[in-house]
């Protein structure tokens, strides 16, 4: 049986791209993991799968019908949720990740339990996927390829041994051990004495130890009740009798350290020569099964984390008001998208009722939009929107809008104002022209731009020139680009950057809304309004030259 993968098609490998961390940054979506899950370890699920984008259009079409199974049906969510719950080992990818020689007998005992949650593993999602009601090709290929494990005669034969190993592991609730020492009481050799059935109880072992010393009353041997012997340590167990035909005690010399830092280690050593022949008959039992596709149902369980988080999450947003979509993708090389009612998922921080959605599209008529408007008026809120629109599909998710048609895209590279401390070296206009060579030099005609205040930080005269010519770069290479600022000459001269350009990837201006002088948070196409409103945001904080000079300085 090949690999199979809920992120993809068997026969199908996808290239990825790593979106910057800048990226999951600007568009809030390392905070909308957080919201997903309180889990440090699962939100290092989320970020690394959201962050692995592809522009395949077959591969998003299988996430996208993936999720939409797991969302539509609530009990199997529940049944999946169920059994993340359960299987902690194969969330954190455990030595099935790691390569391990299976020496020890705690390295053995442990793989004997991940082996017992790989069982329960196949039966959970067998009984799971027993449904009529699925129709993504992920998830039928998904219960196909368990449903062949799961009627393998290995897989009855490795239940049945993993059940007969676990009964007699299970039984083992206490060592006693036998520890030589020098003269100073320092730990020189450390040895089994005997497994017992029974843990033991009683007093601390500082006061044990205290009571023993107190008495004079000491082992002359090392013979015990129950007839176990302490055997020193010659190198070689072979031939040993002990009580039990499966316990061969022996001795594990303690390395001079000083202060026995290796006992541990050393139990371990002793433990394995002990129960050599339970050792023996552990790996007889993993090696003979090492053809079930162990490590791919341990790689399946982050894919399925994934999936049902978002999909809870998803269903969260939906009862509270807020609109979420199945996208449809485009599999063409038209560079479009069309979205109705498109919003900033951040805002669902607010009541969905005062949320305002937005309609945008892409062609080649209008492959970059100059946007500018009110200060606060919504434009790095709807900048931030679109790219996130395009991470969340292409990563099989439903999008916050009512609708959403796309050609996927490469990359999405933003350029947002950078913390100071990033600029101390070059300076704002330095480090901002720097990062932004940085980007271009990454994307393709098949990227998408978003650029918030770029090449602000500057004279006007300075910021235009420099503007300007980025914008007839990026038009040259036919990247879908939002580039909202208040260099409204910018937005003015899109007729005449279009007339030096080729005649396609078009510039279009793109406007904030006010309505009466407020803000309406809704955009549309068109000629800039020519002011930012500044004046306005200055009144509402006292600072206008009227304001300022009605202070009584008395």
């Amino acid at each position: 049986m090949g690999k199979i993968s809920l992120l993809h098609p068997m026969a199908v490998e996808p290239e990825y791209q790593v979106l910057p961390e800048e990226t999951m940054h600007d568009l809030g979506l390392q905070e909308l993991c957080e919201k997903v899950s309180q889990s440090r370890l699962e939100r290092t699920i989320l970020e690394r799968t959201i962050s692995r984008i592809t522009g395949n259009a077959e591969v998003i079409a299988y996430r996208l019908d993936v999720f939409e199974d797991i969302l539509n049906d609530q009990d199997m969510r529940e049944e999946l949720q169920e059994l993340l719950d359960k299987v902690n080992f194969m969330k954190e990818y455990a030595s099935f990740q790691k390569e391990q020689d299976g020496s020890g007998i705690w390295q053995l005992v442990h793989r004997l339990h991940e082996m017992d949650e790989y069982i329960q593993c196949i039966e959970e999602i067998y009984h799971c996927l027993d449904k009529e009601n699925i129709r993504s090709e992920g998830l039928i290929s998904l219960r196909n390829y368990v449903k062949k494990i799961y009627d393998e005669d290995g897989y009855a034969a490795l239940k049945k041994d993993i059940s007969e190993m676990k009964v007699k592991t299970a039984d083992i609730k206490s060592l006693t051990l036998g520890v030589n020492l020098n003269s100073s009481l320092e730990p020189t050799a450390l040895g089994v004495v005997s497994i017992n059935k029974k843990a033991f109880t009683g007093s601390g072992l500082l006061s044990n130890l205290s009571e023993f010393l107190g008495r004079d009353q000491k082992q002359k041997d090392t013979e015990w009740n129950d007839n176990y012997h302490f055997h020193a340590a010659d190198g070689d167990s072979k031939g040993m009798k002990a009580p039990d035909a499966v316990f061969h005690p022996s001795m594990a010399v303690v390395p001079n350290t000083g202060q026995g830092n290796d006992v541990v280690q050393s139990l371990n050593t002793a433990m394995s020569n002990l129960l050599i022949s339970t050792t023996k008959q552990l790996k007889e039992t993993m090696s003979k099964h090492t053809a079930l596709q162990i490590r791919t149902i341990a790689e399946l369980i982050p894919e399925l984390l994934f999936y049902v988080r978002f999909a809870e999450y998803t269903e969260e947003l939906r009862s509270k008001g807020f609109r979420l979509s199945k996208a449809e993708v485009r599999n063409d090389d038209a560079r479009v998208m069309e979205a109705e009612e498109l919003y900033n998922i951040r805002l669902t921080a607010h009541d969905a009722n005062e949320v305002i959605g937005n309609s945008l599209g892409f062609d080649d008529e209008n492959r970059i939009y100059i946007l500018t408007g009110a200060n606060r008026g919504g434009k790095t809120t709807i900048t931030q929107a679109v790219g996130q629109l395009y991470v969340l599909a292409q990563a099989g998710l439903y999008v916050p809008a009512e609708k959403f048609v796309f050609t996927p895209v490469d990359t999405v590279l933003t350029h947002f104002p950078a913390d100071e401390n990033k600029t101390l070296d070059l300076g704002r206009l330095g480090e901002e022209s720097k990062r932004f060579r940085e980007i271009y030099r990454l994307a393709t005609g098949n990227s998408l731009f978003l650029l918030n205040e770029s090449f602000s930080t500057t004279s006007f005269e300075e910021g235009y020139f420099i503007a300007r010519d980025v914008v007839k770069a990026i038009s040259l290479l036919g990247a879908n680009t939002i580039y909202n600022t208040h260099m409204h000459k910018l937005s003015m001269d899109a007729e005449e950057i279009n007339s030096e350009g080729n005649g396609h990837n078009l510039v279009s201006g793109l406007i904030a809304e006010t309505e009466e002088g407020k803000r309406s948070y809704r955009i549309r196409k068109g000629v800039t309004e020519g002011n930012s409103y500044a004046r306005d945001i200055a009144a509402k904080y006292g600072v206008t030259f009227e304001q300022l000079c009605v202070f009584d300085r008395k």
